[in-house]
């Protein structure tokens, strides 16, 4: 498996957006990523895609502000991981034969995986 590539999503403000093709509708599809709330847009082009990319985060901010919520954060720096027993224990153990966090233990190891 290839290393990460941001380029492969839309990004505006502080928000990134998938893109998909359907070739049954021949149209380009996304929806925002990394936060719970559903913006989606689309576009029969690469042009008109970033715009509607553009004008839903738009649209969501004003709508925030105009509800006086605020908006979500995409990738605020936490997330919850399942694993297996036997993994977890043996990570936990690793982690504490380093002298360091299982936090910052499996911090590392996507550092690593994701800079490939």
């Amino acid at each position: 498996m290839s290393g990460f590539d941001s380029k492969s999503y839309l990004h505006y403000k502080e928000y990134a957006g998938s893109v998909e093709f359907s070739e049954a509708d021949a149209v380009f599809h996304g929806k925002v990523v990394g936060i719970k709330s559903l913006i989606s847009f689309e576009g029969d082009s690469v042009t008109a895609i970033i715009e509607d990319f553009r004008h839903a985060v738009d649209e969501y901010l004003d709508f925030c502000a105009a509800n006086g919520q605020p908006p979500e954060k995409p990738f605020k720096g936490s997330f919850n991981v399942r694993v297996g027993a036997d993994l977890h224990r043996k990570a936990a153990l690793m982690a504490s034969a380093r002298g360091v966090s299982l936090n910052a233990l499996v911090e590392e190891s996507l550092r690593q995986t994701v800079n490939q």
